[in-house]
């Protein structure tokens, strides 16, 4: 006999997610209070709004957990099909929104496809690689993955919205998972370090500093006889890559996004420009201290000295109210989230399961690095969410989906044979 969906739901997962979701109102609520509490039917107020999308997010929470678990794999293809076209349909149908045609507009309310996206390219991703056809180590098959990763981030780039783009690299922890080669991440790692080294330097001097260590290792190693021309093939292919960074640069970033690299490599400093957003953060975090100024006594919060603080910028309210100590509290939260995701799905006895919970813990680690990254001028600003923390209603239902299909999926695998 099945064991009862409710009993087997992973209630500390839940719990996380609550806390989480909480305490992200609150600070949304402190982010944008006034002086007095609005009407619940004041819909001016972006945290009466929030309170709202957090009351519907509990009815997408009973649709997932009421859908038979074997729906989400059985459809998965249709539903990526459907994510697809939604986005397409953004080109002809969409709102622009600070702008990116990245919306929908309801009427009553603006929908982001793009933030749904990630849960239908995580269920096909699955059902693809779940397959007792699909072996991840042969190359046909690789390229087929990545299609399926690559096609929603091709088509959201030119909205344009390279943040959310950004976060389809999320999938190559469950592509590792299950079996793909370290050489290609080790090959994209290298890539963004010598393109950072090669803007610090300049290609020249990245090029000789590589092949004067190349020389030293084949001095060292000339014993065992390694093979130079490959060695030789490897320089010249970073030659050609170093030279043709600032090309990149120069012609395929936008202007901001080469004045936001700029900035955080310390190349140039631009406090009331582009760099203002991360600047003002940096000093609302480091006001808080230790403890804290106090919920709703932010003097650079409640001054809107941070624009979009109730969005991507929600994390800066965390660091000024509740100081080095409520930061690290929110850090842990995430920590254990992800830590609690990633046991779920190694004790999944179902691949499809397992591959969808890696995406999940993939999609949040990525959001939330990046996010606290961009946030703390460590990365820069991409315009990427805090899950379940900033503020957005189609960001926090994409989340919910993403998180309680997975939720759903380990309540199952009891039944699971």
């Amino acid at each position: 006999m099945a064991k009862s969906s409710i009993a087997s739901i992973d209630w500390l997962t839940v719990l996380l997610f609550t806390l989480l979701v909480l305490f992200g109102w609150l600070n949304i609520y402190s982010a944008s209070y006034g002086d007095e509490f609005a009407s619940w039917t004041d819909f001016s107020k972006v945290y009466i709004k929030q309170g709202y999308w957090i009351a519907l997010s509990l009815l997408l929470i009973i649709i997932t957990q009421a859908i038979e678990a074997k729906f989400y794999e059985r459809f998965a293809s249709v539903i990526y099909v459907f994510s697809i076209a939604s986005l397409i349909g953004l080109f002809i149908f969409g709102k622009t929104i600070s702008g990116a045609t990245s919306w929908y507009n309801l009427g009553f309310m603006s929908i982001q496809p793009s933030e749904f996206a990630k849960a239908a390219t995580a269920l096909a991703l699955a059902k693809f690689l779940s397959d007792m056809q699909t072996n991840i180590r042969h190359l046909n098959h690789q390229l087929k993955a990545f299609l399926i990763i690559a096609l929603p981030a091709l088509i959201i780039i030119p909205q344009p919205d390279p943040g959310s783009a950004l976060v389809y690299s999320a999938f190559l922890f469950p592509l590792y998972r299950e079996g793909l080669a370290a050489t290609y991440l080790i090959i994209g790692a290298s890539a963004a370090l010598l393109f950072v080294l090669t803007l610090l330097f300049g290609p020249i001097w990245v090029v000789v500093g590589l092949a004067v260590a190349m020389f030293i290792f084949l001095l060292k190693n000339r014993k065992r006889k390694p093979k130079y021309s490959r060695y030789l093939l490897v320089l010249l292919v970073v030659t050609g890559f170093c030279f043709s960074v600032n090309y990149i640069f120069n012609n395929v970033f936008e202007q901001r996004h080469r004045d936001r690299f700029n900035i955080v490599l310390g190349k140039e400093v631009d406090a009331k420009g582009i760099g203002y957003n991360t600047n003002q953060s940096q000093i609302a975090i480091g006001s808080g201290g230790w403890t804290g100024k106090g919920w709703k006594e932010g003097t650079q919060t409640k001054g809107g000295f941070v624009p979009e603080q109730h969005t991507d910028y929600i994390f800066s309210t965390v660091g000024e109210e509740w100081g080095f100590l409520g930061a690290t509290a929110v850090i842990l939260l995430f920590i254990f989230l992800l830590a609690r995701l990633l046991f779920m799905a190694e004790r999944q006895k179902s691949t499809f399961s397992r591959i969808y919970g890696y995406s999940v813990v993939g999609i949040l680690f990525v959001h939330f690095a990046v996010n606290v990254g961009m946030v703390t001028g460590l990365l820069p600003t991409v315009g990427i969410p805090l899950p379940f923390f900033s503020y957005g209603g189609s960001g926090l239902w994409g989340f919910t989906l993403l998180l309680f299909i997975f939720i759903k999926l380990d309540a199952n695998r009891v039944n699971e044979w």
